[in-house]
């Protein structure tokens, strides 16, 4: 068995996928992309970089679809109208209180490369939170040290902690990665499938 990736070790995975898919049009999380849907390919980047344990933050009514889902933390957000801070909220409080840090991930990012994952947890250590700069703005991939799991609560609305990593600069070391793909519309999906 190969041994985690050191700057994993005790570094959780939160994944907001728990969104209503209004741009969508239909539940996006279930949409497929070569062969497996977008909440698939985030929990395949997230095990692939040795997070542990994985929080996956869904609507009420998303369950497993594969084996490698079962060792998954499937936590029910009932209430997905409030935005991602409910979601961030909930997968926080879910975290068992072994883990030093957390990775939040976007359930819409499935080509999320592995290299940014690997270039975050790279950092860890520097400030409590590492936090991706893509395309002019902070955004997942976010880590937060469990000195700074607090952040969180003061979430509030859609923006998850953007807004908090402006004010909380000091908290905070950016690193320039490449825009991960978001999908909101089938025409994203449909871009990403040529």
């Amino acid at each position: 068995m190969s041994s985690l990736p050191s700057q994993a070790t005790g570094v959780a995975a939160v994944i907001l996928a728990a969104g209503e898919s209004r741009r969508f049009g239909s539940p996006k999380q279930l949409a497929q992309l070569n062969g497996r849907t977008l909440l698939e390919h985030v929990l395949a980047r997230a095990m692939g970089a040795g997070l542990d344990p994985i929080v996956a933050v869904v609507p009420t009514w998303l369950a497993p679809r594969t084996p490698s889902e079962e060792s998954v933390l499937w936590v029910r957000n009932p209430h997905p109208e409030r935005g991602m801070s409910e979601s961030l909220q909930l997968g926080f409080a879910a975290l068992p209180v072994s883990v030093e840090a957390a990775v939040i991930l976007l359930g819409d990012q499935p080509t999320l490369p592995a290299s940014s994952l690997a270039a975050i947890l790279g950092r860890r250590g520097e400030r409590p939170i590492v936090a991706a700069n893509s395309g002019g703005h902070t955004a997942p991939p976010v880590l937060v040290e469990r000195s700074h799991f607090g952040i969180v609560q003061e979430a509030t609305g859609d923006r998850g902690l953007g807004d908090l990593l402006v004010t909380r600069a000091d908290w905070v070391t950016v690193i320039e990665l490449p825009p991960a793909d978001d999908v909101d519309t089938p025409d994203d999906l449909r871009a990403l499938e040529r």
